[in-house]
């Protein structure tokens, strides 16, 4: 008599593009031409950005949450030799969204293209390369220990959970955005239906003062949602009638995959940006005992894939 055999969930194997892929594009903060060729890579390669423009290993910055220098508006790798790459945050989001776990990112200038503002372009990118499974494992993070990131009225949880979920809170003293909740379960196929199309936005009247700094150069209302005294310019106007909060989470997804792999837990966000999402990442993965890598199965996110976006408007 044969008993009963348990068995273990098959693991899922790491993911590369079939072949390359290129795109051309505008640097949000340059403003500059910008190409950009995505290249398979092998298994336990990781994101790994290459200037074109700058020879040997100066020109290489691995995409590590421990190599983002600079938080203002963007997040941006720099290494050691100095050489940037800029608004890497879309792309990185859109390669949780797609699984892609080892890519060779080839870029002739700082700053990754903006597209329209948001994932869905690199995620169409991906689509028409097609992907391919490796002869590795692929592993997740697993947050173990709760953690709090408080910075005034911005704070940032992590905590242990089922699967990959996030909450966030925006509160902006603008009548086009308002406060707005969104609370929703971040498998990587809801990411790609409900989150990668919301766009990057800003405020007609901070356009001076940015491009002074040297930013928003190459911002339109071709790739942003801009927002002037509590009307939206663009005019086919939003997306989704949460639109920001959505990017927010769009941007917390690509901040957070800069961990080295997907994470499994929950994150809870209020009125957060770059620098909290990175300053969590210290916290967490420096310290041992908070977290663990873990196979993912095809059961990592079952649990929870059931679950609908839930999301409060604004107010």
């Amino acid at each position: 008599m044969l008993g009963n055999r348990s068995t273990k969930p098959r693991p899922i194997a790491q993911r590369t593009l079939k072949g390359p892929i290129s795109c051309t594009g505008t640097g949000l903060h340059s403003g500059r031409k910008v190409m950009m060729q995505l290249l398979p890579a092998p298994p336990n390669h990781g994101i790994v950005f290459r200037r074109r423009d700058i020879a040997g290993p100066a020109g290489i910055l691995k995409a590590d949450y421990r190599n983002v220098r600079d938080t203002r508006l963007c997040s941006m790798l720099i290494n050691e030799a100095g050489t940037r790459i800029g608004t890497v945050e879309h792309l990185m989001a859109a390669l949780y969204g797609a699984e892609i776990d080892n890519l060779i990112v080839e870029i002739d200038a700082d700053e990754v293209p903006v597209m329209d503002g948001s994932s869905a372009p690199f995620l169409f990118l991906f689509e028409c390369a097609g992907t391919i499974e490796q002869a590795a494992t692929r592993r997740a993070i697993e947050i173990l220990a709760p953690l709090t990131i408080q910075d005034g009225e911005a704070r940032l949880e992590l905590l242990p959970g089922k699967g990959f979920s996030a909450e966030f809170e925006i509160d902006f003293q603008s009548d086009a955005i308002g406060r707005q909740r969104l609370n929703v379960t971040l498998d990587p196929a809801a990411f790609r239906q409900e989150i990668a199309r919301a766009r990057t936005f800003g405020f007609e009247h901070e356009v001076a003062q940015l491009r002074a700094m040297g930013l928003a150069r190459g911002g339109s209302l071709d790739n942003a949602v801009v927002i002037s005294d509590g009307r939206i310019l663009n005019e086919d106007g939003l997306r989704f009638e949460d639109e920001f909060v959505r990017h927010k989470m769009l941007d917390l997804v690509g901040d957070l995959y800069l961990a080295g792999g997907p994470l499994l837990g929950h994150v809870r966000a209020t009125r957060t940006g770059h620098r909290h999402n990175n300053a969590a990442l210290h916290a967490l993965l420096g310290n041992p005992q908070a977290w663990q890598w873990r196979d993912v199965t095809a059961e990592t996110y079952r649990r929870t894939s059931g679950v609908r976006l839930a999301v409060q408007a604004s107010e």
